[in-house]
């Protein structure tokens, strides 16, 4: 893999040579396209010597986001889809990168519209593919695996006139990838229970069923849904097994322009107090090659309002979608400090760029600024605890530009 410096000439050559217009490539009934993207990041960050750094004493910095292939291919009534994602490395420590798979699944469409995909593909819980979110940053729901989350199983896709039900079986979350980097366990995309220590938990066996029913009105339509989940927890160590479950009810209204994703949830890990982080009251998790810890227990409230303004009248813009979203991670736990994120920003569209500029504001996630460090927690040091006692709760901010270009 390349080193980041190297990345960044590599994107700064291709993008500045891209098109506006978007296209992928056609070899019959398979469609080739990808996307790379870029970010400028600034905020809350410790400054670094020699070398530039998202601080504001530094002017932030400009980074490689990723680069990804995607396939897809429909042939009669069979399709495919699938995805592989690039990373570029931190910089430092000799990390040059990691790379996995982010979807890889085999489907058929039944002649009642119901479709069936297996293989490495979105679970589905919450009220779109990405939780409430319009935002690059997402909401809190991501973070502990409940919004966005692929793993490998049989998903069933059923609609009836207004009602739509979803049935999935996954006998395991997506897995880790290319190890060898700061992770044992957490070269992935979306957020599984890792297991660090070789003695930990991995994820197994976990059923999922939504049902969503659409409400047309003269001037509203909304969506209103429910979803449920619950999976094992295969013990590697001393403790005994464990299981989670999560339920989320949700809604997604839309009046003209205007779209409201109002979502409340609640999840809970049953873990033994035996596992190597020696608590119950903390579950380990990690994607992106980052380890972190989260409540075992707690309520996700999100919500998200947009707008969509179409532009054409501006030559160099197809439209403009603002957003603000709000959303927190409030634990059970009454030692814990409950983990609040706000978001405000817009997102771009032009051809194929696809440009998202947020403002991020946090008292708890590992990806909003790191001044004030990640707390005190059991386990590990490399451990972040953000999302589980956030022993800090400093509100800190982080402002991202990010730029995409799909083909």
């Amino acid at each position: 893999m390349f080193k980041t410096s190297k990345w960044l000439m590599v994107t700064a050559a291709v993008m500045l040579c891209l098109p506006v217009a978007a296209s992928a490539f056609q070899v019959g009934d398979l469609k080739i396209g990808g996307a790379i993207r870029a970010n400028y990041t600034i905020g809350d960050y410790d400054p670094i010597l020699d070398r530039s750094s998202r601080a504001q004493e530094d002017g932030g910095t400009v980074a490689l986001d990723t680069f990804r292939i995607n396939l897809d291919y429909a042939h009669a009534q069979w399709v495919a889809k699938a995805e592989y994602r690039f990373y570029p490395g931190y910089g430092n420590n000799n990390h040059d990168g990691y790379h996995f798979p982010h979807t890889g699944w085999i489907g058929y469409n039944f002649d009642n519209d119901s479709q069936v995909q297996v293989g490495l593909n979105r679970v589905p819980f919450g009220p779109t593919a990405y939780g409430v979110s319009q935002s690059w940053m997402f909401d809190q729901h991501y973070y502990v695996g409940l919004a966005d989350d692929m793993d490998l199983g049989v998903k069933y896709t059923k609609p009836m006139d207004n009602l739509t039900l979803d049935f999935g079986y996954y006998v395991s979350d997506e897995g880790t990838h290319n190890g060898a980097n700061f992770s044992k366990d957490s070269v992935r995309y979306s957020y599984d229970v890792v297991d660090e220590t070789g003695q930990g938990y991995e994820e197994r066996h976990q059923f999922n069923v939504r049902a969503i029913y659409t409400v047309a009105g003269d001037s509203v339509s909304t969506d209103l849904g429910a979803s449920l989940q619950y999976g094992l927890l295969e013990s590697n160590g001393i403790q005994d097994d464990g299981d989670h479950m999560a339920a989320s009810v949700h809604a997604v209204a839309t009046m003209g322009n205007f779209k409201l994703a109002p979502q409340l949830t609640y999840y809970n890990y049953d873990v033994d107090a035996a596992q190597p982080l020696g608590t119950d009251k903390l579950v380990q998790m990690g994607a992106f090659d980052f380890p972190t810890l989260i409540a075992a227990e707690a309520f996700i409230p999100a919500v998200s309002l947009s707008y969509k303004i179409d532009t054409p009248g501006v030559e160099w813009l197809d439209y403009v979608l603002p957003y603000v979203e709000y959303s927190a991670i409030m634990k059970t736990e009454s030692d814990f400090n409950d983990s609040e994120m706000a978001v405000v920003g817009a997102a771009w569209a032009n051809g194929g760029w696809y440009i998202y500029t947020d403002l991020a504001f946090s008292n708890g996630n590992d990806f909003v600024g790191n001044e004030v460090g990640y707390g005190t927690s059991p386990g590990p040091a490399w451990a972040s605890n953000r999302f589980g006692a956030n022993t800090t709760n400093a509100w800190e901010y982080r402002g991202n530009i990010n730029f995409g270009y799909y083909f």
